[in-house]
């Protein structure tokens, strides 16, 4: 048998780390989970009350492939209430996760070899689906002072596209609105398209990010309901799309996808509702930031870029280890601490990083951090 070489991606890193942390607390172990990259909360009340409800109304089918028009007209009116944009609902498209989304969004925008540029450290999944998709990914060294965001000067030329995360996975770093325009500036004036991961907004500590429709309507904006919402295991995302995309993408996803679940449509249309659940969550986060934040500098591990949003910090370990994947492994079984290494969002720089998640419990961050001291305790000269 035939294997392409599309499937000769990178495994993510991060989930062999979940594995090995379930065969702990499989063995009787208790573990901090502070590794994977969702809520620990579930999905809010009132959108399981109206699952419930669908469920019992009877089957629920194929929807049209952009998505319940409904939901579709909610999610704009919520560009409305966070950032003041008026978005034609003809522009949103829902879909299966935001993993569905940059598919759709690659296979509209780019051709076979196209260059797709992103700030490194940032999500693994955008270099994998781009070479499974036979694109080219271009790694930019984003700098540390920058809070590891992209600056304009650092794109290389001949670049087809650029992926920027505000707030970014790993670190947490927004980028201010004047940054965010002088890249987008820079993308106009060299033809490059512009792809706006905004699956963080919502979750922000400070100043709100600012979306890159508030900037310019020529870009592709793509969020989700996984993290604000508490929905990643429902797999329901959206993007908007400038209005000559709509169609392409809409083919693109009849043929891919049909649709985005029904079911988790439904439950997403009801947790845009549940506005003080969602708060809440949020106020558990800002405290556990606070916490995590101490307890990593009370570690000897004080070197980080403050996180503006989402629930990480990403930390420079390089005062203990060259090979961070062995401490995270080292963490796991002498400290019960799941984390992430630094090799799944950098894989020139990441050795010397881990990434801790804060979107667990208050307890267990207290205890991740008594641990992690303990763990340093004597390994730092």
């Amino acid at each position: 048998m035939q294997v392409s070489g599309r499937g000769a991606v990178d495994p993510f890193i991060v989930m062999d780390v979940v594995e090995a942390a379930r065969r702990a607390e499989n063995a009787g172990r208790h573990i901090i989970h502070m590794e994977v990259g969702q809520p620990s909360t579930g999905l809010p009340t009132q959108a399981r009350e109206a699952v419930a409800t669908a469920l019992g109304a009877g089957p629920l089918g194929y929807t049209v492939s952009l998505g319940l028009p409904e939901l579709r007209h909610k999610i704009a009116g919520l560009y409305e209430k966070w950032y003041g944009l008026q978005i034609d609902p003809s522009r949103v498209v829902v879909t299966s996760g935001a993993s569905g989304a940059f598919v759709l969004a690659f296979s509209a925008l780019f051709d076979n070899d196209a260059r797709v540029a992103m700030a490194l450290p940032g999500y693994p999944s955008y270099r994998q689906i781009l070479k499974a998709m036979g694109l080219k990914s271009v790694g930019i060294k984003a700098a540390a002072e920058n809070g590891f965001q992209p600056r304009p000067a650092e794109i290389e030329p001949d670049i087809d596209g650029l992926i920027v995360a505000s707030p970014s996975n790993p670190t947490g770093t927004t980028l201010s609105r004047p940054d965010l325009a002088a890249l987008i500036a820079h993308c106009r004036a060299h033809d490059i398209t512009f792809i706006s991961d905004e699956i963080y907004h919502g979750l922000h500590y400070d100043t709100p990010a600012t979306s890159a429709l508030a900037i310019c309507d020529d870009v592709v904006v793509i969020n989700s309901f996984s993290k604000y919402f508490s929905m990643t295991g429902w797999r329901v995302g959206w993007m908007v799309v400038p209005p000559g995309l709509v169609r392409t993408v809409e083919r693109l996803a009849q043929n891919m996808f049909i649709c985005a679940p029904h079911v988790a449509q439904v439950a997403a249309l009801a947790a845009m509702d549940c506005v003080d659940e969602c708060e809440a969550n949020l106020a558990i986060y800002a405290k556990n930031r606070q916490i995590v934040g101490a307890g990593l500098k009370a570690a000897g591990l004080p070197d980080f870029a403050p996180p503006d949003g989402a629930f990480y910090y990403y930390v420079d370990v390089s005062q203990l280890t060259d090979d961070a994947l062995q401490l995270s492994r080292d963490l796991l079984e002498h400290a019960g601490i799941a984390a992430t290494p630094g090799l799944d969002f950098d894989p020139h720089r990441g050795a010397t990083f881990l990434r801790f998640s804060y979107a667990g419990s208050t307890d267990d961050m207290h205890e991740g951090m008594r641990r992690l001291a303990a763990f340093t305790k004597g390994r730092l000269g």
